[in-house]
């Protein structure tokens, strides 16, 4: 992909880029009064939303168009600039219209390619910064297939948004960060800028301070993040906002780490440390093909005494011993489960080979 990084954006790549507003646009006072408070922090970037996907019907999707004009005004009045979400042509035509200066793509709409399509379609011909939230799911191939087909419309001022994903059995946030896929993500691109949005990933106030930390700690590239002057009586999504007071003390509060340092003692220690890192990898993966090895006589042995691949008991017994070595080892047992529900897929496979190079029947 052609794209370009924030510093070819005109912005300075150096400083974190904040992007602050109400997760909808009510009223004309209440976006006034928030987008007056945050200038006044010296937030120059505005998000609002006017158009609201929304999972149920009958909730509130958004006053509509009604607030452009609205937005045309507080962008004047005190010389901001202002994000919103499109979710089809007509909102970008209305957008561009308007003098929107950034765009992104919803989470909802990332998932489905024919109307990120319809939306790329749009912009041919346009230079205005598109950003995409991941999908709703996480699929990282999708939301790389959105930002392709933006960028193949000509966009080149593009960035990837990180809001989480849906995950029923998530007890703590609204949406799973899953580090790993953004993190993915800006390693086969290096070049692309990437924002968190930790409002939709914690859905809760309490929690976003740890969360934008978390994001800076991985060298993101800003946050977008949602604030209204009267958070608690917000029409959507009120748990999750904050007073642009907060947000500013919360911003102010954050650590920003440098990527790189010139000290070396530092540098010579951490390249030991890697090496160590290293080695016991290695040995981990001696270890693993070890296991594999004995996974496979398992199953010879299984073949030439009629016995299914699939033990149930013995399953049950590794999946609730693991865990708890791990945790004995001062290892995060849900890291291992998860670790062992991989083992336990290749080991399957593995055995499954082994029974079809003789024809005898599976169960399962």
């Amino acid at each position: 992909m052609d794209i370009l990084n924030l510093n070819e954006w005109g912005l300075d790549a150096k400083a974190p880029l904040y992007i602050a507003g109400p997760c909808s646009v009510e009223t004309p006072n209440q976006l006034n009064t928030t987008v007056k408070d945050l200038a006044s922090r010296g937030f120059k970037w505005i998000r609002g939303g006017v158009w609201k996907p929304r999972t149920r019907p009958n909730s509130f999707e958004g006053v509509g168009e009604i607030a452009l004009p609205w937005i045309q005004e507080v962008k004047e009045k005190y010389q901001v600039q202002f994000a919103i979400e499109v979710a089809n042509p007509y909102h970008v035509q209305k957008a561009l219209e308007y003098g929107i200066d950034l765009l992104w793509i919803g989470a909802r709409t990332t998932v489905n390619p024919f109307a990120v399509q319809e939306i790329a379609d749009s912009l041919k011909g346009v230079d205005i910064p598109v950003m995409i939230k991941n999908p709703v799911n996480p699929d990282l191939a999708l939301w790389i297939g959105a930002l392709e087909r933006i960028n193949q419309a000509g966009i080149k001022k593009l960035a990837g948004i990180h809001r989480g994903f849906s995950n029923f059995n998530d007890q703590v946030y609204r949406n799973s960060p899953t580090w790993q896929i953004p993190l993915e993500l800006k390693t086969r691109y290096p070049n692309l800028p990437l924002l968190n949005d930790p409002s939709h990933i914690c859905g809760k106030r309490d929690l976003l301070a740890s969360v934008a930390q978390m994001a800076m700690d991985l060298n993101f590239d800003g946050l977008i993040i949602e604030s209204h002057f009267d958070p608690v009586n917000a029409w959507s999504d009120a748990a999750q906002q904050v007073t642009p007071e907060v947000l500013e003390k919360l911003i102010q509060d954050l650590q920003i780490r440098s990527t790189s340092t010139e000290n070396p003692i530092f540098q010579s220690q951490l390249e030991l440390i890697r090496e160590q890192i290293d080695q016991v990898d290695r040995e981990f993966l001696e270890t693993l093909s070890r296991r594999m090895k004995l996974v496979e006589k398992a199953g010879e042995y299984k073949k030439l005494n009629n016995v299914a691949i699939f033990q149930m008991e013995r399953w049950k017994k590794v999946f609730e011993t693991r865990p708890e070595w791990g945790t004995a080892l001062h290892l995060n047992p849900d890291f291992i489960k998860e670790l062992y529900q991989l083992v336990h897929t290749e080991s399957i496979k593995k055995q499954e080979e082994i029974m079809e190079n003789t024809g005898l029947q599976k169960e399962k």
